[in-house]
């Protein structure tokens, strides 16, 4: 009976008008429902000896499974209904995984009407999807209101299909927007919130705004005045939102925060009395290009990349270390615009000890590990998961992997008779294979057009040319994104190296003109920290109003952050005048130069992560082992705030003998003037009045034996303070 029924709802007469393809019906529903999800026979080793491709990316191994694996019993051609893929997943005959589908739906009959029509497999003749749209792909919601989407699928045959029943969706923030699995989006609050479409491995995201319901004062943003475009971009946003932004903060404030996110280094009191005193409208402009040209400049940004290229002598040995650091260093110096160097990098050849940039291929010396560290270093985003199966969070294919990965295949190096040194160079034979095929992927970057398998010329020079190009919709993205972080504690896209489509920026039109302008200045860096730090956006106070309190994403206000490792060693000793002493770890003493670095090295100038620091351990120092941001935190701990209160590093920097606290001491000046100057050194302020009289008069009545004791205690007090360990 039941069997009857089935060919009866199969054959009704309009309900399929065609033949349903498996790699555009049959595959989709599959992925729908969770069959080929990782949870399910989408897992490495699939789940009760059934096992699918995740999210059905291998269409004509996930077609032999069901077809003809387990003697083909998951199939019965000559009636559908006792095929066991219906049984399992109606339930009809016992399955761990639950109900999946119902008897007589729509996917029922699909899956069906595959079956009696003989269960074909991927047809070369199908059309192939181009593209999902999701529409409304931008909706301006009320509190609790409800919003039905529509997805369509756009195939290269010129056909479209409303492929809405069969999407997977993905709510980006539920706090805001939820979405059930028919695409019905509920606002659950206010803010902003993506939703992402995932069909045939295509991904179309959809926003979803919902206005703050506070009452804002229409001053509150007619007294903001656009500096440039950022603030342009950021004001649109909190009109949008219904937040205003806080106001300019203080010129004290400005310097301290310039300082340390342009050269990593504080003002010191004499810069800070000077800048203060000045009454020029212009004079944080001309302090801006004032530090643009110091060397801590370069300090501060060889640093920056060298976390980002791993300049690390437990992976190098000490001689290619220091000639890696300092081609860094070099293109730092002379301001080489961004996709210069980075081209210079990816085409590297010669001596590691003569050509620094070649030691980028000896520590990544597998293709497979080149193509993911360069496009996790320069794109932005993490192809990783695409070397066993379609990216499940973004459209990168397998088959795309190993053609960008291949690009990478015939870097060779060789050794020569000087300790220390290899030769890289490109051989002109060489291909990787592709594990599902066999078979050599065709090389292409991601994106773009494959070149010859024949061809000898280098392949990274077709590589490093697409990463590079102005036309690349990740690569100016990607360092726009790093240099934003940078000032502001966090990327546009949160984090930098996860610049995927469905982690969508918290202000895309903001991200899209920032590297435009970085495109037309020819990627010169130094102008696009200039036009950051000349923003309005930038110098905004990092005091919150009651109506953008909640604001953590849109830059209504400065979001205070604590200062990175090195920064706050550096500022300690700059504070207490006792410079550290750094050295490579021991295991790495034998290896080259010795393993101590000349006395008076900032924490910013050590080439190397392998030193030894129990301070920039704690403080969250990246061991440059992985190209991704994650390997450093500069989230505040429990051990970092001990180690402050009690820890080694303050108390015997304050302790140290000739340190600021005896030169003060020894001056001649005032209890007054040495408060002035401690305020000055370590939080660029002068004290307040409070302060003022309260610590003035603690140092003034101290005995002479005294008196050195509680100078101690006055600068422990004001280092160990949030004004000092957060840039505000």
């Amino acid at each position: 009976m039941r069997s009857i029924t089935l060919i009866l709802f199969v054959l009704t007469p309009g309900l399929l008008a065609e033949v349903p393809s498996f790699r555009n019906q049959v595959q989709p529903i599959l992925a729908k429902f969770g069959c080929s999800t990782g949870a399910c026979h989408g897992a490495a080793a699939g789940q009760g000896g059934f096992k699918l491709s995740l999210l059905g990316y291998d269409h004509i191994g996930d077609h032999l499974m069901i077809t003809h694996a387990a003697n083909g019993r998951r199939v019965v051609l000559e009636d559908p209904s006792r095929s066991l893929l219906l049984l399992k997943a109606t339930k009809t005959v016992p399955h761990k995984g639950g109900e999946k589908i119902k008897t007589g739906s729509r996917e029922y009959g699909i899956l069906a009407d595959w079956i009696a029509h003989g269960a074909h497999g991927p047809n070369a003749s199908d059309p192939d999807i181009q593209r999902i749209e999701i529409s409304p792909a931008h909706a301006t919601l009320k509190p609790g209101a409800m919003q039905p989407l529509k997805v369509t699928a756009f195939f290269d045959n010129g056909t479209t299909e409303d492929v809405t029943r069969w999407v997977k969706y993905t709510a980006g923030n539920n706090a805001v927007a939820t979405v059930d699995d028919v695409g019905n989006v509920k606002v659950t609050g206010e803010g902003e919130g993506t939703i992402t479409a995932w069909y045939l491995s295509r991904l179309s995201i959809a926003t979803i705004t919902v206005p703050f319901g506070q009452q804002v004062k229409a001053e509150a943003f007619a007294a903001f005045q656009p500096r440039n475009f950022i603030d342009e971009r950021v004001i649109e946003k909190l009109r949008e939102l219904n937040v205003p932004p806080s106001a300019t903060c203080t010129d004290d404030e400005f310097i301290r925060r310039a300082f340390l996110d342009t050269l990593g280094i504080l003002p010191t009191a004499d810069e800070v009395r000077t800048f203060l005193a000045d009454t020029s409208s212009t004079k944080r402009d001309a302090l801006i290009d004032s530090l643009l040209k110091r060397p801590e400049f370069v300090d501060y940004w060889t640093y920056k990349w060298s976390d980002l290229l791993l300049v690390n002598s437990d992976k190098l040995a000490v001689r290619p270390m220091w000639s890696y650091y300092q081609w860094i260093r070099r293109n730092v110096e002379q301001n080489t615009p961004w996709d210069v160097l980075v081209r210079s990098l990816l085409t590297a050849t010669g001596s590691t000890l003569e050509n620094g940039a070649s030691n980028f291929f000896t520590l990544h010396d597998e293709p497979t590990k080149l193509a993911e560290t360069t496009s996790v270093a320069f794109l932005g985003m993490s192809i990783a998961c695409a070397k066993c199966h379609n990216h499940p969070m973004e459209k990168w294919t397998n088959d795309q992997y190993f053609a960008f990965a291949n690009l990478f295949s015939r870097v060779r190096a060789k050794t020569t008779g000087l300790k220390d040194e290899q030769v890289v160079f490109s051989a002109t034979t060489g291909d990787i294979v592709q594990p599902l095929t066999g078979k050599p992927q065709a090389p292409a970057p991601l994106d773009a057009q494959s070149i010859s398998m024949s061809s000898t010329q280098d392949r990274r020079i077709t590589a490093a040319g697409w990463v590079t190009s102005p036309a690349n919709p990740y690569f100016a993205r990607s360092i726009t994104n790093r240099v934003w972080a940078n000032f502001f504690g966090s990327g546009l896209v949160n984090a930098v190296d996860d610049l995927r489509m469905t982690n969508p920026a918290s202000n895309e039109k903001l991200l899209h003109d920032a590297a435009q302008h970085l495109i037309a200045s020819k990627f010169d860096l130094k102008s696009l920290m200039r036009t950051i730090l000349q923003s309005q956006t930038y110098q905004r106070s990092s005091v919150a109003l009651a109506e953008n309190m909640a604001d953590t994403r849109f830059h209504s206000r400065y979001y205070p952050k604590r200062l990175m490792a090195e920064v706050l060693l550096d500022a300690v000793s700059q504070v207490t005048a006792a410079p550290t002493s750094f050295n490579m770890e021991r295991r790495n003493a034998n290896r080259g130069l010795g393993e101590a670095y000349p006395m008076g090295f900032r924490a910013l100038q050590v080439p190397d992560s392998n030193t030894r620091s129990y301070f920039l351990n704690a403080f969250g120092r990246p061991d440059r082992v992985q190209t991704c941001e994650c390997e450093r935190t500069n989230e505040p701990s429990m051990a970092q705030a001990l180690h402050i209160a009690n820890g080694d590093t303050l108390n015997l920097k304050l302790a140290q003998k000739n340190n600021r606290l005896d030169q003060l001491l020894a001056s001649g000046k005032s209890p007054s003037e040495i408060v002035d100057e401690v305020y000055l050194s370590a939080l660029s302020r002068f004290p307040s009045a409070k302060e003022k009289t309260e610590v003035t008069k603690l140092l003034a009545s101290a005995q002479a034996e005294d008196k050195r004791q509680t100078l101690e205690d006055i600068f422990w007090g004001v280092m160990s303070a949030r004004d000092f360990v957060f840039n505000h």
